[in-house]
């Protein structure tokens, strides 16, 4: 597989897993008031998502893909 391929789908994974994760924060608030304390966790682990597809898309613009 070459770097561009490896790439492609590293950015595909991490784009499903911040996919989830923004339904996970976007379930958790239509149920709100109920589990309200679990938002900064799901906010935290939403937000490293979408940090580490944005890097993986920069790399992939890097690369020429």
């Amino acid at each position: 597989m070459s770097d561009i391929e490896t790439i492609k789908a590293e950015v595909k994974k991490l784009n499903a897993q911040a996919t989830q994760l923004k339904m996970d924060l976007h379930d958790l608030s239509e149920d709100l008031p109920t589990g309200w304390e679990k938002i900064p966790e799901v906010a935290e682990k939403t937000f490293k998502a979408y940090g580490q597809l944005t890097e993986a898309r920069k790399k992939l613009a890097v690369a020429g893909g």
